[in-house]
């Protein structure tokens, strides 16, 4: 609602950096906090704080007006069935599985990347929680404010190029993040380097796909949309990449303990089975990108089809009002 379609991804952008830099804090912290309070439990109560703290500052940000930043004017009417009317843009759900898909990426990722690196490259538990910060971390403050500009500025040459954008973001986070893992046991500063490229680029999913649902949905019915999305995100995306890279990792070690002849679980195992476990990020990443280049493909006809039911709306409440 504060800002015009052609600076979206960069606000968005900078309004996602809380998310880097949450989990730079979480991860070069988290291993003194364990060490500290010799407690795996002390982090989760420490990371409530913030949320107590900020909860009480929301009561202070004043609601803008819906479609303030709009070219034409925005009714304020009730939509009739507005679950329904967003459900019916093509593009919002290409965007939702493509939401699904990078969830289940990501929270995989921030799940078991730090055991990972423990198990298959023997990093103490500190190192391993920053070199995650690093790759999860560092990445998306270059990621977010970067990608958001050039996101803005390739909008402003081809309707549909932010989806583009993130579709082609997309293939060099499946590439990179790929390489890394099949590449073994190499040194963990190239592991760490080619698999942040992976995830710097990965990041750009954020800056284009928040701000294309906003030009495909109405102003009056984008607090839905999101509520929608973001539901899909979370329940499914997110509750079931650790679910299912967890479940194969155990599946995986198992398979390698039998592989080897014997009946007795080792660290060993272990650490196979979760590495190979780990694969199903760059394949969901390859999905993402799938699904991204679907939604481009029919972004600018919903687009326009939006803005042009904003002006027939918007003609009929004046001449209501005139009326």
């Amino acid at each position: 609602d504060l800002f015009p379609a052609h600076r979206r991804a960069r606000a968005m952008g900078i309004f996602m950096l809380g998310l880097p830099l949450g989990l730079l804090l979480a991860f070069f912290t988290i291993g003194a906090m364990v060490k500290a309070f010799d407690s795996w439990r002390a982090p989760f109560f420490i990371a409530a704080v913030p949320g107590l703290i900020l909860a009480i500052f929301m009561f202070f940000i004043k609601e803008p007006k819906r479609g303030a930043a709009e070219t034409v004017q925005v009714s304020q009417e009730k939509v009739d069935k507005p679950i329904r009317r967003i459900l019916a843009v093509p593009t919002f759900l290409w965007l939702v599985l493509a939401g699904l898909c990078f969830n289940f990426a990501t929270y995989a990722c921030n799940s078991f990347l730090v055991p990972m690196l423990q198990r298959y490259f023997l990093m103490p538990l500190q190192e391993a929680a920053v070199a995650t910060g690093v790759i999860v971390g560092v990445t998306g403050l270059f990621g977010l404010t970067l990608g958001g500009w050039v996101a803005d500025k390739i909008h402003q040459r081809v309707a549909n190029g932010r989806l583009l954008f993130a579709a082609f973001s997309l293939i060099i986070s499946t590439v990179c993040t790929a390489w890394a893992l099949h590449a073994g046991r190499i040194e963990i500063g190239v592991f760490v380097a080619v698999f942040s490229v992976g995830w710097l680029f990965a990041y750009n999913f954020y800056t284009c796909v928040y701000t294309a649902i906003q030009d495909v949905v109405e102003p009056r019915l984008r607090a839905t949309a999101m509520a929608l999305f973001f539901a899909g995100l979370y329940l499914l995306g997110g509750g079931l990449g650790p679910v299912v890279v967890g479940g194969l990792s155990d599946h995986f070690a198992h398979t390698a303990m039998t592989a080897a002849g014997t009946e007795q679980m080792t660290e060993a195992f272990k650490a196979v089975g979760l590495h190979d476990a780990m694969y199903l990020i760059p394949v969901a990443l390859f999905f993402t990108m799938v699904f991204l280049f679907l939604a481009s493909r029919c972004f600018v006809r919903d687009s326009k089809r939006m803005k042009e039911g904003l002006v027939a709306v918007g003609e009929s409440d004046v001449a209501v009002a005139t009326a």
